[in-house]
């Protein structure tokens, strides 16, 4: 328990979804020993006032941890600066971080499993993150995997690999096609990821998330994946300012512990076209 990642939470105004995130955190064995970042983010106008209110009362109203930082943003900063400055703001205290959201519950092991994947690949190269999501896909997945690029529902990272963050999604989107990526960074057409990229260098959106999986795939990095989910999407009901309504990611949560041991850092070509299949059914 002694070298246990922090955890960077971020909220806006949803306390009864903020709730059930500290309540799940709290089944977890190691959270009342983790470094706890919260960082509440600003009304963006009067009628945001009353609930932004709540989530600080959920917020002090009792000790989540022995170790617990409130951030209560005075302006409203919006989701994409918000973690960046955050995320940016715990690594330069510490070489690790845990990045939650106010819409991920998390499983009973979730920090276990992030932990000691982060304490086995702190020296890979190619490894740029842990991921807690895992698809529902039909298909059967080792019990650990690797796939290109980084997501962003329940994530941790070394201070070193989020220096690879890239913010300028021009830059970005312009190295892409250099490479000729854009099929294989759109998950050989599952998703649009290219589309979401040139909307955030529009102006249409202020995804951080498309950034960073940009950032992690153009170098050529891979991020670590349970078979069975840590992590589960409860924003996916209308509430979120980023998210719409639909039940197609969710999942069940691992019950049991994910045995995270040391593999070679490789993209597993099987849970790859496992996602692939499961994103092009969506669409269809």
């Amino acid at each position: 328990m002694t070298d246990l990642a922090p955890i960077a939470l971020f909220c806006y105004n949803r306390d009864d979804h903020l709730h059930r995130v500290l309540e799940a955190l709290a089944t977890n064995a190691e959270f009342r020993k983790t470094r706890l970042y919260i960082f509440s983010d600003g009304p963006k106008d009067e009628k945001d006032q009353a609930k932004v209110k709540a989530v600080r009362q959920t917020l002090t109203s009792r000790k989540w941890t022995s170790r617990q930082h409130l951030y209560l943003r005075n302006k409203n900063l919006g989701l994409a600066r918000s973690v960046i400055q955050g995320v940016s703001n715990v690594l330069n205290k510490h070489k690790t971080v845990i990045v939650l959201e106010d819409d991920l519950v998390v499983s009973a092991n979730f920090l276990a499993y992030a932990n000691e994947s982060l304490r086995l690949y702190k020296k890979e190269e190619k490894v740029i993150s842990v991921m807690g999501y895992s698809y529902p896909v039909s298909d059967s997945l080792p019990e650990t995997y690797f796939l290109k690029g980084a997501a962003c529902w329940g994530w941790a990272t070394w201070r070193h690999k989020w220096r690879l963050f890239e913010p300028d999604g021009a830059k970005l989107l312009t190295r892409l096609h250099q490479r000729n990526s854009t099929h294989s960074f759109n998950l050989d057409g599952a998703c649009d990821y290219v589309r979401m990229l040139e909307d955030q260098v529009a102006g249409r959106n202020d995804s951080w998330g498309v950034r960073w999986y940009a950032s992690a795939f153009l170098a050529d990095m891979l991020s670590l994946y349970p078979g069975l989910s840590h992590v589960r999407n409860i924003g996916m009901d209308g509430s979120g300012v980023h998210c719409g309504t639909t039940t197609d990611f969710d999942v069940a949560l691992q019950n049991g512990k994910t045995k995270v041991r040391k593999t070679f850092p490789e993209e597993c070509t099987a849970s790859r076209q496992a996602v692939v299949r499961f994103l092009k059914a969506i669409e269809n």
